[in-house]
């Protein structure tokens, strides 16, 4: 049974708990394919990513290993000629983010968004180039647990009306 955009949007969560169970390459893959049809200004499609293996992943030493999630990627947004570029870049990789989280969350699959990427250190470690913005590192897997949706304020009290 698939759920609708609204409930897709509306109960993905952040996971912090993982099965170990493997992650289908081809689905993983299709996820990746989908989040590739983000807004992104020009058709620039200023995203990379960085699979992390076994060896960087330790290195990286997150607090909580990723909450042991099998598949480990971070995700990197190129650098702009202007900073207004660098902006829209970096806007439209946060877009193909969420969409490849939906797409994960719509075949059962949970993330985890982490921004330890951006630490001087850690983007050494991932060989970062000067420029880039690391937009996220996530952890991806099938979730031993759902945390329940944390209260949001009313969008009404976000919405302010210009003359």
């Amino acid at each position: 049974m698939s759920m609708s955009t609204m409930d897709l949007i509306k109960s993905r969560r952040n996971i912090k708990a993982f099965k170990p169970d493997p992650i289908d390459e081809g689905a993983l893959m299709s996820w990746l394919e989908a989040a590739s049809f983000a807004p992104n200004h020009r058709g620039n499609e200023p995203w990379e990513l960085l699979r992390i293996g076994p060896e960087t992943r330790a290195k990286l030493k997150h607090k909580s290993d990723f909450w042991g999630a099998p598949v480990v990627l971070a995700l990197l947004s190129k650098p702009g000629a202007t900073g207004i570029e660098r902006d829209e870049n970096v806007m439209a990789a946060a877009c193909f983010a969420q969409n490849f989280q939906l797409a994960a969350h719509a075949a059962g699959v949970g993330t985890f968004w982490s921004s330890i990427g951006g630490l001087p250190h850690n983007r050494e470690l991932l060989g970062v180039s000067e420029g880039y913005e690391v937009i996220g590192v996530f952890g991806i897997g099938y979730p031993a647990e759902v945390p329940a949706a944390k209260p949001r304020t009313p969008i009404g009290e976000k919405i302010q009306t210009l003359p």
